[in-house]
Order: structure tokens, then sequence, then C-alpha cells
């Protein structure tokens, strides 16, 4: 297949720029996989498309505040943004402008409390960077840091809590796990008292979520990697769902990656953890998965590949389409999507 059969035309006024005042007062669009029929609804209508005996698998990676603005010692403005713990305060960063921040430069965030030095220039233009402090470093970037945003958000966040999800726990993402930013703690109470399990996942987001598919032919695309753990406790859920004859249901592409990348050909999952490239396109058969919660994506992302995968191109591209049409709000602080 080629990448740009997974096109479609976006108004740009359609990408939206910043959260509702309420996250589940956002719309939901239900999708049909096997017919293609389509209807709308809001996100806090969620728990009447879920059955008693499903599950729900939450990602509950924290993005990391990993936006840091600074200054050169000559007084020249800067930005580093944190993107893998190296360890021993080493780590991967894009810099701006890199032409001046190569090798041996120095790096104050601010009043000096953490400062930086590059130590190496790596591949894709990206810096090895060891960090200076006093204390906790992430209590520390909790105080210098800012949400390092998607490209396509032009607007300033005034609440950086409304980049994280609810129930977002465990540190280390570089982007939100963005289909469960419309869940609020009432909504998953009401989830729960329908007889549906709640389990969690860690998947984290790395940039490369953002990097464009420049393939021609989708086979040749190379997935970047991320890092994802699964305890025993949810496979355990997840195994018991499947073995009562319950649906299992991803919140956001991450979960769906997370489960399908450890589950034995059988289905079966274990307590797992480790780094995984999968890239799920048409064609691909789940092995876990039976319904899936998610945003809009960008036109020929891997993303809307993987939806494509579950529900069929041309079922999924039609209700892109119903969705542009319907003035449906696009990508991370947009409208959702159930398909089941």
């Amino acid at each position: 297949m080629k990448t740009s059969d997974f096109d479609f035309h976006l108004p740009e006024e359609l990408i939206a720029q910043t959260p509702l005042e309420r996250r589940d007062a956002s719309r939901l669009l239900t999708l049909d996989k096997t017919t293609g029929s389509i209807s709308h609804h809001r996100f806090c209508d969620l728990p009447s498309f879920l059955q008693p005996g499903d599950c729900l698998v939450l990602n509950d990676s924290r993005v990391l505040p990993a936006r840091l603005i600074g200054h050169r010692p000559t007084g020249g403005a800067c930005e580093v943004l944190l993107l893998v713990d190296k360890g021993e305060d080493l780590w991967e960063c894009l810099v701006r402008p890199g032409r001046r921040l190569k090798p041996g430069a120095q790096v104050m965030f601010g009043d000096g409390q953490l400062t930086a030095t590059v130590e190496a220039e790596l591949a894709d233009g990206k810096r090895a960077v060891r960090f200076h402090y006093q204390g906790i470093f992430l209590e520390i970037l909790e105080q210098l840091g800012r949400m390092p945003l998607p490209p396509y958000i032009k607007a300033e966040l005034d609440d950086q809590e409304r980049y994280q999800t609810v129930y977002s726990r465990v540190v280390g993402s570089a982007a939100a796990p963005t289909a469960g930013l419309h869940f609020t703690p009432e909504l998953l109470k009401r989830v729960e008292e329908n007889d549906v399990k709640v389990c969690y996942v860690t998947l984290h987001v790395g940039l490369g979520t953002f990097r464009p598919v420049k393939a021609e032919d989708i086979q040749d695309h190379e997935m970047h990697a991320e890092f994802c753990m699964i305890s025993q406790e949810t496979a355990n859920i997840i195994n018991e769902t499947r073995q009562r004859g319950g649906r299992v249901v991803c919140v956001g592409t991450t979960s769906c990656r997370t489960i399908e990348s450890f589950a034995a050909e059988d289905g079966t999952l274990s307590e797992h953890s480790g780094w995984s490239n999968i890239f799920i396109y048409p064609g691909y058969r789940f092995k876990v998965l039976d319904a899936l919660i998610t945003n809009f994506h960008l036109p020929q992302s891997t993303l809307i590949m993987l939806v494509s995968a579950l529900a069929g191109r041309e079922h999924v591209l039609a209700a892109y389409e119903e969705a542009v049409q319907e003035k449906y709000r696009f990508f991370s602080f947009g409208d959702a999507m159930f398909i089941s």
C-alpha cells in the first residue's frame, strides 16, 4: 500500500489549539468496524457503549516537562528538549540554535539552579547533554520545564496538567497519550460501576510519533522504538476478560501497540517490559485488541494506518470525511472516535 492511500483533506481551522473547559465534553464519533456505520455523541456517553465484562486498557505514562528555555554565557537564548535519559544526568536532546550548541557549550536555566554542558553531537542533529544541579532532577524540571506540545499546536498552554491524563503516574513521555485526555475521575468511576474492568499499561511516547512517513510504500517505513511495560495484574485482567468472552478496549494507539507487542500468538499476556517498534497497518491480525478509543490523526501518519488496520481503510477515511464535514476538532486537543 502507498502512503498516499491514507491522505485526506483537513482544513487547518479544525486543528484544535486548546483543550475544552471540560475534558469529557468533547465529541465522540462511533464507527462500526464491520459495517462502517457512524453515529455522533459526546465523550461523556462512553459508558453506554461499553459492555459489562469488557476491560478498558489505559496508558498511565506521564509527560515529562521536557522543554527547557535557557541562555548561553553570552546571553543568547536557547532551547533544549529532553528525549532519552542515558543515565548519570546525561540526556539525548534536541537543541536550538544547533549551530551555537556544539560540544563544550554551556547553558543555564532559570536562576542557575540547573546548568548543562553539551558533550557530543549525535545523529539527526541531536546532542548528548549533561545536566548539573543540586536536589532532585524531576522536581527541578517541574519548576523550570514546559510541556513539549506537538508542532501543530501554536497556542501556549495555561494549565500544563491539561496535557496530562488524570491517571498519569509514570514519568517518561515526550508527548501525551492523547486519547486519554478525555477522561475525568467521575467518568472512570461510571465505567467501573458498569462492571467494566480498568487496567493500565505504560508506553513512553517518543517524538517519533510525529515523524511523517516519507516512504512511498508504507512497508518501507522504519518505525521508531518506544519503551513500554505491562504488569502481571494487567495481564491477568486482560487474559481473564478474553476467557470470559469480554472485549479488550484500548484507550489510544499507545495502549494498543503495547499489548499487541507483548502478546503471544494465542493472544495471552504476561508481565513484560522492553522496547517496541511494532508497525500496525492494514493486513495486520490483531491478537488481543477488540475495540479502540482514539483521537483523529494526521493524514498519511502511522496512526491512521493503525486504525485502518482495525476498521478498514475505506471505513476510516469515510469516517474522517464525515468528521471534517461535521467540524470535529482534530489531533491532540481534539475530539474522539470509538471503533468497535
